[in-house]
């Protein structure tokens, strides 16, 4: 096993992949150090362990200082999203990086790669198998981890099924994503990184890596859509349509719509493991493309859970129609100052609903509950368990309690029939002698009906939110009601 106090240098931090590697590297304590072109904008994303060090891959003299005292380089970058010949781009770097290794003495370099056979590449793929050589080309012994598709959450493969599948009612696309692949969940992808640095000794080998499942692009489309229940038809047409294919993917997904357009040629390339490998730490994974769409969802409902929106949109008034765009997930959200410490700015909060009711609009929640009730749901009529005490778990109405920290924060899950999950968040923050109370919805949209829903009742939806909101600020401030 590698000594664990011998410096890793990690390129591509600020990346998908190199993101949660670092994540899962923090706990440990190895040192680490990242090369970046932006040390300041790094800095901000990464935790006070993590070295920082400015330096481009262009630039072979800006890489001595990153590589000193290195025992193991992990290559994660590519240039697919740069302007110009991405491939020239990533032969460059990768011959800088190589030689800088040597000369530093880096005992150990792992790069994760791509899948596919030698033959008949598409430039994205032999340019990832071209990096693979060169990264060895000087002796320094590689480690080259080739994957298929990543599933989860940010990952550009990942995000452009899942923009195709919400966003187009009916999928025309090349009659090659009828093409074998194997994805691979992005947990499983890092515990396969996390294990080629524990390597005994330097290693150079190509380990093929993959999931449980062999299926096509199409099969794959078809699974994420049953498991976000919407009805899609996917059907090839022929490969001259993979030109507009690109320009469709560059407008449906903007941040990541150069590298899928670039990856469109590589539809007709088989990703899947022909070479199992002979050490058992990279042998397919045990989890299929159902149980990893599952878990990558799952993952971006906890990640969200996490945040507090006051902590990320600071105290500057909404003023982005339609509301804020952060994945696929629609945000709103207000914020007010009221004369009350936290406590007390938090009891009218926590009896929201049932007898209490929504301190506006009355009217209209009784127009969504009988609605609710006339399509299925199930209205208002569950109430409270209790008109003071809230507990995780209990039912507000057609809300149900997800989170709960007292004198601070409440989550509500809309169980209302809607075309999305809608999330309804109150935080309130000490702020000097008074108290922040921040008010957020969150709508998670099922395909392109989702995203008519929301834009359509916005207006509506703003006027009751924004009404609800001050209507508790006028709750805060009854002295009374707290004796109530």
């Amino acid at each position: 096993m590698a000594n664990d106090r011998q410096t890793i240098l990690l390129t591509g931090a600020s990346g998908y992949i190199g993101g949660r590697l670092l994540e899962r590297l923090a706990p440990t304590g190895r040192p680490v150090r990242c090369l970046t072109r932006q040390p300041a904008l790094l800095r901000s994303q990464v935790g006070p362990d993590a070295e920082i060090c400015g330096g481009d891959l262009l630039e072979p003299a800006s890489l001595e200082p990153a590589l000193e005292g290195v025992h193991t380089a992990v290559y994660l970058v590519h240039s697919m999203g740069a302007a110009g010949d991405f491939r020239a781009h990533d032969r460059r770097a990768a011959s800088n990086f190589a030689a800088a290794a040597r000369s530093a003495g880096v005992s150990q370099i792992v790069y994760l790669g791509g899948l596919g056979g030698e033959d008949g590449l598409s430039s994205h793929l032999a340019s990832r198998h071209e990096v693979g050589r060169l990264l060895r080309s000087t002796g320094v012994p590689t480690v080259e981890l080739r994957a298929s598709i990543v599933i989860g959450p940010g990952s550009a493969s990942f995000e452009t099924v899942r923009a195709v599948v919400e966003q187009l009612p009916l999928i025309l696309a090349p009659r090659a994503i009828e093409t074998l692949a194997q994805p691979i969940a992005i947990d499983e992808v890092i515990d396969h990184l996390l294990d080629a640095l524990e390597l005994a000794r330097p290693t150079d080998a190509i380990y093929e890596i993959g999931g449980a499942d062999q299926v096509t692009y199409a099969e794959l489309m078809r699974e994420y859509a049953r498991q976000r229940g919407l009805r899609r038809r996917v059907i090839g047409v022929p490969m001259g349509a993979s030109r507009a294919w690109s320009v469709l993917l560059k407008m449906l997904i903007p941040r990541h719509g150069e590298v899928a357009a670039a990856m469109v040629d590589s539809l007709r390339n088989e990703t899947i493991v022909t070479t199992p490998p002979t050490d058992a730490k990279f042998t397919p994974g045990r989890r299929g493309v159902p149980a990893s769409i599952r878990r990558a969802l799952a993952s971006e409902d906890e990640r969200f859970a996490e945040l507090h929106w006051s902590q990320v949109l600071g105290e500057e008034p909404q003023l982005r129609w339609g509301g804020r765009a952060i994945g696929r997930r629609r945000v709103w959200s207000r914020a007010v100052r009221v004369a009350r410490d936290p406590e007390q700015a938090f009891v009218p909060i926590q009896r929201i609903g049932g007898a209490t009711g929504w301190y506006a609009a009355e009217r209209f929640w009784r127009l969504r509950g009988l609605l609710d009730r006339l399509r299925g749901g199930v209205g208002l009529r569950r109430g409270r368990r209790d008109p003071t005490d809230l507990r995780v778990g209990d039912a507000v109405d057609f809300w149900r309690v997800e989170g709960l920290e007292r004198g601070h924060l409440l989550r509500l899950a809309a169980e209302m029939k809607i075309p999305g999950r809608l999330w309804l968040q109150f935080e309130v923050e000490s702020a000097t002698d008074e108290s922040l109370v921040r008010e957020t919805t969150v709508f998670d949209p099922f395909g392109y009906a989702g995203v008519i829903y929301w834009y359509l009742l916005y207006p509506i939806h703003v006027r009751v939110f924004s009404r609800m909101l001050r209507g508790i600020e006028h709750a805060v401030s009854v002295d009374n009601y707290y004796a109530t």
